[in-house]
């Protein structure tokens, strides 16, 4: 069998891709959690929130440096496997990923430091705005990775330059290309992934010290902090969704068209599937289950107008209808089972009964794989549902290959990249473990003064009658035999 150079190149992409960011939501979600539990240990001194987020600090540093090592490789592929499509977007780009390195990557890892090292060394005001900078930074970086791929999603602020194979996007409004139809909405449904996968990753931590009956303080308030940014994040996705959708309808409307899929436009009301199998050949929907005129309602607000279906566009443009529909569908049931748990998670702790509620800590335990799988999916949703174009409507992704790279050097690369990223993720779980047993640091009592260290000898003294000794090595609670007057 002759192998394919356009889907090897896309595999992959997709593998390098896809490894990179089970890293960056968590380091964009602890970034807040971080400054959230450093803002309470400002405002109570309750040093048991300090104790949080030194250990939650010590998870985002090996995580960002996860971040930083696996996101080089996907700079390299644009120029070695995707020549045409970067010649294409490298204006628009190239002031993006600059945009990032200046705004972002400088500010998260200049302050990192001072985070990870300077708990000490510099006072608790100093270092909480350190910790909120490089939450900032990290919040960055995703605005400009977002935009330039909200641009090939929806490309606007530009015109077109040369000819034939070396016609290029140039930009002409610099804030109309940052500004895109779609790169708001897609910004905030990131972010909110983000926070939803730090949130659950916290809890699914601190659930098991409760569940094992250890640093039971560090874990109720991690745990508490968690929850509310979950559940607050969790019905945040949920409007936010809607609101994306029904921009999909102005900018993208063949990907909304292939997420429900919706074959036939029709003149009536648009039904929704909950689930099923679509069926390009037959355009229609296997096994489903259809909710009658609710896909109409969520994006018209009235049951009887149509929504525009796949008929309404060329075969040859319309994108993977059964990936783009199953990853979409996988993607909004987890975003409920979210608000299922966290909800329920409200009530019991409502009714004083969270931390002894063994099965539902469970629960939160394992579910540490379902965000990470949610924001993948979300992923594989925008760009399943972007082809057969790279750039909506202008570049074709067949078109934006590089001509000298062969499928066999491609596959080669695809079996390297995967040994190697096996041997960095069996590091990373290695060492994310070893600081999940090891735990939080003890809780280190404020130093007393030198008055209250003389306050404590005239109790002791007071308590024998001023003659007791206490013998080297021994306490005061087992001081030993008292020598006699």
């Amino acid at each position: 069998m002759e192998l394919d150079v356009l889907i090897l190149s896309r595999l992959q992409f997709a593998l390098t891709i896809m490894f990179h960011y089970l890293f960056p939501p968590l380091t964009i979600g602890l970034g807040g959690l971080m400054v959230s539990l450093e803002a309470m240990y400002l405002r109570t001194r309750n040093p048991h929130y300090e104790q949080a987020a030194k250990f939650w600090t010590r998870i985002f540093a090996v995580n960002f440096a996860m971040g930083v090592s696996t996101g080089i490789v996907m700079e390299f592929q644009f120029g070695t496997n995707w020549a045409t499509y970067s010649r294409f977007v490298g204006d628009v780009f190239g002031s993006a990923l600059a945009a990032e390195g200046i705004f972002a990557f400088f500010l998260e890892s200049g302050f990192l430091a001072v985070v990870v090292f300077g708990w000490d060394k510099v006072s608790p005001r100093v270092h909480f705005f350190a910790t909120c900078m490089v939450a900032l930074g990290a919040i960055f970086s995703s605005v400009w990775i977002v935009v330039a791929n909200s641009w090939q999603q929806t490309p606007a602020g530009f015109h077109l330059v040369g000819e034939g194979t070396n016609v290029r996007a140039e930009i002409t409004d610099f804030w109309a290309m940052v500004f895109n139809p779609s790169s708001v909405d897609r910004l905030l449904h990131t972010l909110i992934g983000c926070y939803i996968l730090a949130a659950f990753f916290v809890m699914s931590i601190s659930a098991y010290y409760l569940l094992r009956g250890k640093h039971l303080e560090f874990a109720k308030r991690s745990f508490s902090q968690a929850l509310i940014m979950g559940s607050v994040m969790s019905l945040a996705a949920l409007i936010q969704g809607d609101v994306q959708a029904r921009n999909l309808k102005k900018t993208q409307p063949a990907k909304l068209a292939a997420m429900e899929a919706h074959f036939e436009t029709g003149t009536g009301g648009t039904p929704l599937y909950a689930f099923g199998i679509p069926d390009e050949e037959k355009r229609s929907v296997r096994f489903g289950l259809a909710i009658p005129g609710m896909l109409s309602f969520l994006i018209h607000g009235n049951t009887q107008e149509p929504v525009m279906g796949l008929d309404r566009f060329p075969r040859d443009d319309w994108p993977p209808v059964n990936l783009t529909f199953q990853s979409f569908h996988l993607m909004v049931g987890l975003g409920f089972f979210f608000i299922a748990i966290t909800l329920a998670a409200w009530f019991y702790l409502w009714r004083g009964k969270l931390f002894e509620t063994r099965w539902l800590l469970w629960i939160f335990v394992v579910s540490i794989p379902l965000p990470y799988a949610a924001n993948q999916l979300g992923w594989a949703t925008a760009e399943f549902g972007r082809q057969p174009w790279v750039v909506y409507g202008m570049l074709r992704t067949s078109d934006g290959l590089s001509k000298s790279v062969t499928a066999g050097q491609t596959l080669a690369s695809i079996i390297m990249f995967g040994i190697i990223y096996a041997l960095l993720f069996a590091v990373f779980l290695y060492v994310l473990n070893d600081k999940i047993q090891h735990g939080p640091e003890p809780v280190t009592p404020p130093e007393k003064t030198k008055g209250q260290d003389l306050a404590d000898v005239a109790g002791q003294r007071a308590g024998t009658g001023g003659y007791s000794l206490t013998m080297p090595g021994e306490s005061p609670h087992n001081p030993g035999p008292t020598p006699s007057k």
